[in-house]
């Protein structure tokens, strides 16, 4: 599989948060469940970045957030279940660039995350994704249900300061 066949992108009009709506460029992929797909969505996440008119560093943290939030949807989400896939999608707007990231797991209450930062928790190997996502990116949003997943949005304005 070449990325040249994932990487395809279609206009549309999408509804925004105000409940108007807005024609955006969309990229989606369909991944397999497999740690291997990470480096397919980092990819993707820098092609799009770059068409999105983002710059070397706010690429980077894109990039930075998609890898974390795949890895949670691959790893923590679908429990690596290849029968099972995580859809990763760019809506390009003019002014940002809006992210999904969508499993089909249990779903999780994001309010019971332990604090990354705290003291107890420096030391561990895991546990730091969404705590990077906030930091990267200007607006997180997880909304989470035991029948269906997971979604994980996340935007990143262009011009941004974070």
């Amino acid at each position: 599989m070449t990325f040249r066949n994932l990487y395809c992108s279609v206009m549309a009009m999408v509804p925004t948060s105000s409940g108007t709506r807005s024609e955006a460029r969309v990229v989606e992929v369909t991944l397999e469940s497999t740690l291997k797909n990470v480096e397919v969505a980092e990819e993707v996440s820098r092609r799009v970045s770059v068409t999105a008119g983002f710059g070397s560093e706010a690429a980077f943290q894109i990039e930075m957030a998609v890898h974390e939030a795949v890895i949670n949807a691959i790893y923590h989400g679908n429990k690596e279940d290849p029968g099972k896939s995580v859809i990763l999608r760019f809506l390009i707007f003019e002014d940002r660039l809006e992210i999904h990231v969508c499993d089909q797991g249990r779903g999780f209450d994001p309010g019971v995350l332990p604090d990354p930062v705290a003291e107890e928790n420096l030391m561990n190997a895991s546990g730091r994704g969404i705590f990077l996502v906030r930091k990267f990116m200007d607006e997180l949003n997880i909304e989470t249900s035991a029948n269906s997943g997971t979604e994980v949005t996340m935007i990143k304005r262009l011009n941004s300061e974070v």
